[in-house]
């Protein structure tokens, strides 16, 4: 399949693809402008960590992992249902789409919804959403610990004012209180420092990310306060306990022992209230520190535009669809079509050349007979191809006298009728003496042509029932030319052709006429080929993009087979304003621009145009 077959397979299905293009781009604006419009808001934020002192492919690593929570946070029920509640209307997934600027810590939040003002208020309001909802979660990492030390910070201040109250008035059961108190205070302080011991067991030092270093050293800060604060518990508890005894003596001395007792005491809890107090500013310094934040640089905006539909982007999208859809049906269609359709396609796959080239023709009323078309269109573009024909016949026979034209076709409904009386009217219109003879003796149609009767005919001459001229007629439109229609039908039509009485009577004919044109049974039956064999020539009607390969070829090595002289192809029923079926023969299209100056003088031909004719073109009588 070379460029020009495409060119011409482009060429032959363009209205379809123009079709198809337009319904697409007229279906998908169509659609389009029917849509719902929809709006589309996006804000900016940024996602800012703490400082670290090395900076290298695992802490790129863990920024990004960051930014990824971030952007799956949003998209979470928890949050949604937030920014829901706190803007009065439902916000559903799908809605917001959150993405990450390559190598940056940005991340961009897009909203799509139906109204303009909803979309710029929920992408704002998630953000707020997720502010919040990141200080939350942070703060779950040091709630523990802030909590159990403003827990040590309230009990050593009781303790504190506990001790200068019994400093003022010494009392056993005020020690007894206090021993309490501190051994509680001990018994937390170690369960801290077991449950940090376990924390900082679960990381290896060798493998740790920054992170991990960082709650590491955290950890481990915590654990040395811890370890320094129960040593004063421990100490105080052992004053506790070395004040309750002299206490029980009464004796001045005891007093004044119990007295300084209680201001060491006193002292150590001090020391314990200002450890926790520095302790606990310290781990709020610690989480601003390593705490994520996420900043809003830039507020969503009310859109103006919808973002979709777009009308006329989906119309082209759509027509190109419709191009593509299109195209491809015609070249399918081209792909399984197994009709020959031109010239060229003839002559490769036939090997046959094509002598004549026939318009389709249409009748004006259906009491119009197409048999006798150039009798009453002498000037149209079909009466033109006839001679053309007529010329191509006269050539093919200059070394030989072309007596006898058989014309045929592969099957039926072909026009090979058509084309056989037609091709008789030029003959004689060109001076010839022609006689037209209808041999298809199974489903005749020469009489219906020219409205003759056929109630008497060939095969009535062929069994001696009557004369020559007793079935021979004429019709008073084409001079020059006679009749012979089938007759009665018999019931063995192939023994009756292939009678030496036909050969005979073939023989007798070719002495009264120049040409005789037979009109056969398509060469599917037995009886063409036995005409063949008896004709100098054979006219082959085929039908562009409705006679099959298979069909065309199969008949052609029967008439090979048996020696029949093939003239040529005549190409039948070409469509008005398909060129293309000409192929390389253009030029003897009857429907070309160079053979437009034809139609300026009617379609109707003068007698003169007859007589001129007459006077030359025998040719084909030597």
């Amino acid at each position: 399949m070379d460029i020009k077959h495409f060119f011409n397979i482009a060429k032959r299905w363009l209205w379809l693809v123009i079709a198809g293009v337009i319904i697409g781009a007229a279906v998908g604006y169509f659609v389009s402008s029917r849509q719902t419009p929809i709006y589309e808001a996006s804000s900016k934020f940024v996602i800012l960590r703490a400082p670290q002192t090395t900076y290298d492919y695992y802490a790129y690593l863990d920024n990004q992992q960051l930014i990824s929570t971030y952007v799956q946070l949003l998209s979470t029920e928890s949050v949604l249902q937030k920014a829901s509640d706190e803007l009065g209307f439902p916000i559903y997934k799908g809605q917001a789409t959150a993405s990450p600027i390559t190598d940056t810590q940005f991340v961009v939040l897009t909203v799509r919804h139906t109204e303009p003002e909803k979309a710029a208020l929920i992408a704002n309001g998630l953000i707020n959403v997720l502010i919040d909802e990141n200080e939350q979660l942070q703060a779950i990492r040091y709630i523990s610990a802030e909590q159990n030390l403003q827990n040590r910070i309230d009990e050593t201040q009781q303790q504190i004012s506990l001790l200068e109250k019994q400093i003022n008035e010494l009392s056993t059961a005020t020690v007894e209180s206090q021993l309490e108190s501190v051994q509680k205070q001990i018994l937390e302080t170690q369960s801290q420092m077991t449950a940090l011991n376990v924390e900082v067991a679960k990381i290896n030092p060798a493998t740790a990310t920054e992170e991990e270093k960082a709650r590491l050293a955290e950890y481990q800060a915590q654990l040395d306060q811890l370890s320094s604060v129960l040593s004063l518990y421990q100490q105080i508890y052992t004053n506790l306990v070395v004040l309750k005894t002299p206490a029980e003596s009464g004796t001045t001395t005891a007093t004044s022992a119990q007295l300084t007792q209680l201001q060491t005491t006193l002292n150590l809890y001090q020391q314990i209230y200002l450890s926790s107090i520095n302790s606990l500013e310290a781990l709020r310094l610690s989480r601003a520190q390593n705490t994520p934040n996420v900043v809003q640089v830039e507020e969503a905006q009310i859109p103006s535009v919808p973002i979709s539909p777009k009308p006329g982007q989906t119309a082209l999208l759509a027509g190109a669809v419709g191009l593509i859809l299109t195209a491809g049906a015609a070249f399918l269609i081209e792909y399984l079509d197994d009709t020959i359709k031109t010239p060229d396609e003839v002559k490769e796959i036939l090997n046959i050349p094509v002598i004549g080239l026939i318009g389709e023709l249409h009748k004006k009323n259906k009491d119009d007979k197409l048999g006798n078309y150039v009798v009453y269109h002498q000037r149209s573009p079909v009466a033109e191809a006839f001679r053309a024909l007529r010329t191509n016949l006269e050539f093919s026979s200059l070394d030989f006298s072309l007596k006898s034209i058989l014309v045929t076709s592969s099957g039926e409904t072909e026009g090979k009728t058509t084309v056989a009386c037609n091709l008789a009217i030029i003959l004689a219109q060109g001076g010839n003496r022609v006689l037209l003879m209808d041999t298809d003796m199974r489903r005749p149609n020469v009489h219906v042509q020219f409205n003759l009767h056929n109630r008497i005919g060939l095969s009535d001459l062929v069994r001696g029932k009557l004369s020559l001229h007793e079935v021979v007629r004429s019709i008073p439109e084409v001079k020059n030319m006679d009749i012979i229609t089938s007759g009665s039908l018999p019931p063995n039509p192939a023994e009756l052709l292939a009678s030496e009485r036909m050969r005979n009577l073939l023989d007798e004919l070719k002495k009264s006429y120049d040409v005789i044109v037979l009109d056969s049974p398509p060469l599917i039956v037995s009886d063409s080929q036995i005409l063949a064999t008896r004709v100098e020539g054979v006219l082959y009607v085929i039908v562009p993009g409705s006679t099959r390969i298979e069909s065309a070829k199969r008949p052609l090595e029967e008439l090979e087979r048996i020696n029949a002289h093939l003239l040529g192809v005549v190409m039948n029923r070409i469509p008005h304003n398909r060129s293309y079926y000409y192929g390389g023969y253009d030029y003897y299209s009857p429907y070309s621009s160079r053979d437009k100056y034809r139609h300026s003088y009617g379609s109707e031909e003068s007698t003169e145009v007859a007589l001129t004719e007459q006077k030359g073109n025998k040719v084909l009588h030597h």
